[in-house]
């Protein structure tokens, strides 16, 4: 199943509706997710790590027999709401490949490396019919580990001297990436960095079974995107967590996020005096409003 040109219109549209949608557009359109999903790649990193380009070359390397989404998440500004969605720039390259749907997304609100509502977005594309869906966090610091809820296999992205995975390791994020790729193997002490990662490694408790793979890649090395793809086969295959399981972490994390935009609206919505009364005040005004506004009977406080 190849999407043309009006079915990527339409699934667009639908995604920009999903993205901008508020808290009570999201209850009131919630549907349950669907009984055939794609498999979910997240992949994380700092910025700089090269994961953009990277999500490219894997992009079309896994297309070549399966339909292929892209979801990449950029920043968003503070003071404007907008972001530049440099990813898809640096993934220009697949804008001639009909097997592959590209969509950057604004990450709005959320503070955790994802985007407004991507549970929707991922569920969306299921409904589109894909088999796989790469989701790019935003690449801002090394505790996002909010992807894992949300993904089959995640893949932390470092590059040789930048001192990332030493921060990734102190932020745990190390503890739940299935696969860790050292980027830009082309440069200088990339072998060495993946041995260190490795020794590295033989220090961490894992709560999660084996220790994973460290693997180097390069975009100018076809073989080594090869190695990374084959990779998360391998990982696919041997079943991350049980389907129940990911069901149950997804929805945890949906309300979670639900809730989370619901406060932050609340708080944004208290007038400016509130703020000079004890603080134990201003909590019991923000979660009485919080009750108000979460009720069944009045979902906007009306």
């Amino acid at each position: 199943m190849t999407l043309d040109a009006a079915a990527r219109r339409r699934l667009g549209r639908a995604l920009t509706r999903l993205a901008n949608a508020s808290v009570d557009d999201v209850l009131a359109l919630a549907a349950d997710e669907p009984g055939t999903r794609a498999r979910r790649i997240g992949v994380t990193g700092p910025p700089g790590a090269g994961k953009s380009s990277l999500v490219g070359r894997l992009a079309t390397r896994r297309s070549q027999g399966a339909e292929v989404g892209v979801l990449a998440i950029d920043p968003t500004s503070p003071r404007t709401g907008g972001a530049i969605l440099g990813d898809r720039i640096r993934m220009d390259e697949l804008a001639g490949a009909h097997e592959i749907f590209v969509r950057s997304l604004a990450s709005r609100s959320a503070a955790d490396g994802l985007a407004d509502n991507l549970p929707e977005l991922l569920a969306a594309m299921d409904a589109a019919g894909f088999d796989e869906v790469l989701v790019e966090t935003v690449g801002v610091g090394q505790v996002e580990h909010a992807v894992r809820a949300l993904v089959d296999t995640l893949v932390l992205v470092t590059v040789p001297g930048s001192g990332d995975f030493v921060q990734a390791m102190k932020a745990g994020l190390v503890e739940v990436a299935d696969l860790i790729v050292v980027n830009k193997a082309d440069l200088p002490g990339a072998a060495q960095a993946a041995a260190e990662i490795r020794r590295a490694l033989a220090l961490v408790p894992q709560a999660r079974g084996a220790r994973p793979p460290v693997l180097l890649a390069s975009i100018q090395d076809p073989a080594s995107i090869a190695a990374l793809s084959l990779a998360i086969d391998e990982h696919q295959r041997a079943g991350p967590a049980g389907p129940t399981q990911r069901r149950t972490d997804c929805a945890r994390y949906r309300l979670k996020s639900l809730i989370e935009r619901r406060a932050g609206e609340i708080v944004r919505a208290l007038p400016d005096d509130a703020f000079d009364r004890p603080l134990a005040e201003q909590y019991a005004r923000a979660v009485a409003q919080f009750a108000v506004s979460g009720s069944p009977s009045n979902p906007r406080g009306a």
